[in-house]
């Protein structure tokens, strides 16, 4: 989303970004002329506010939606949904906005909903950036339990009161189609771009860490939530190999729920004192640019913007076979491409790479391909003139 605000403000728009919260251990950094909203800075009972008769509706629809999906949602107060919807209503009604981009799932349900009770005419684009398959956990539609089969075909209600649906990668659009049962040519493809001059300052930024200071041992490095998606219990097991073979450290820059089991798994694997989990942190190019070899782990991933981030840094890359993965290495001519889940396969990619890394230059040259100027040129052409 911070490429196409970033783009869009270098073509004179003025940009609005809305938050579910603004704060977090990622703080939205946003370029001059775009401005932050967040949502759930309205009084709790400012619902009252609007009609009671469609809200009342919609706003138990949404409450029930959050319960049901199999993917639990972050702690949140109780009424936070009614909050975001209200703001949200307020915000259409006074700002009136020449469109509205939505990520997500949330986001998505949430403006078709107070669009509706909003009764604006706004064009709205949605995003499904994600799985559907694994946002919903469906490994078949037809056997999934009924509270999946339930918000699905909630969620595609929202999707199909869209002007627009976008999705990262071809991959992503076929599987949308598929399991939502939309028609293909409603769904359009834009690349999530993010490539800029700003961010090849970040790359080039100067970083003070032992690990990689010249001679020592190379550094595999991932970058990601610590979750279940980014599947980083591979990546220790996949190291742990390595380690038979050559020395190497391994550093993971991310935050999130596994961090005490993958904190046990590397004890278990004995490898707990050549790894290191900082956390976030702000320039995660500077790393990139340092290591000896970027992996993405992923058990599914639509696009990859790391992946990307790490070929613009002239990193060598390791990734799974993915949608994004598979899209941004060209099947392989830019980074090994394994199999998911399966560390043997990792490893031995990871060994291959650290002994015989492709050229620096061939790899930003790659990444140079996707711009926010490309980026920006196809969302605007989905916005009604």
């Amino acid at each position: 989303m911070e490429a196409v605000v970033d783009a869009f403000v270098d073509r004179g728009y003025a940009v609005d970004r809305l938050f579910f919260r603004s704060t977090g251990p990622n703080p939205p950094g946003l370029p001059a002329g775009a401005r932050v909203v967040d949502l759930r800075s309205a009084s709790a009972w400012t619902w009252l506010l609007l009609r009671a008769k469609p809200l009342g509706a919609l706003a138990w629809t949404m409450l029930i939606t959050r319960r049901l999906l199999a993917r639990p949602y972050p702690t949140a107060p109780r009424f936070w949904i009614l909050r975001c919807l209200a703001a949200l209503c307020r915000y259409l009604r006074e700002r009136q906005p020449l469109a509205v981009i939505s990520i997500g799932d949330r986001a998505n349900f949430l403006i078709a909903c107070a669009r509706h009770v909003a009764r604006d005419a706004t064009p709205v684009i949605m995003g499904q950036h994600n799985s559907m398959a694994a946002d919903f956990r469906l490994t078949a539609v037809r056997t999934a339990e009924w509270r999946s089969r339930l918000a699905l075909r909630l969620y595609r209600s929202a999707l199909l009161a869209a002007d627009a649906i976008v999705t990262p990668s071809e991959g992503t659009t076929c599987e949308t189609a598929r399991v939502a049962r939309i028609p293909r040519s409603r769904i359009t493809t834009v690349l999530n771009c993010v490539v800029s001059p700003e961010l090849r300052d970040r790359a080039n930024a100067p970083l003070e860490h032992p690990w990689f200071a010249a001679g020592a041992a190379p550094v595999v490095l991932g970058v990601g939530r610590l979750v279940e998606q980014k599947n980083f219990a591979a990546l220790l097991a996949a190291f742990a190999k390595v380690c038979r073979v050559r020395p190497a450290r391994l550093m993971i820059l991310g935050e999130g729920e596994q961090r005490e089991e993958l904190a046990t798994l590397a004890r278990r694997l004995d490898i707990g004192d050549r790894i290191a989990m900082p956390g976030f942190v702000d320039n995660p190019l500077s790393y990139m640019s340092r290591a000896g070899v970027f992996v993405s782990s992923s058990a599914w991933e639509p696009f990859g913007i790391v992946v990307l981030e790490a070929l613009l840094c002239g990193c060598p890359i390791v990734a799974t076979r993915c949608f994004g993965h598979s899209r941004l290495l060209d099947d392989g001519r830019f980074g090994r491409i394994v199999p998911q889940r399966d560390d043997t396969a990792l490893a031995d990619a990871i060994l291959a790479t650290l002994d015989d890394p492709p050229p620096r230059e061939r790899l930003i040259e790659r990444a140079m391909q996707f711009t926010t100027d490309r980026l920006a040129n196809g969302y605007a052409e989905l916005i009604p003139r």
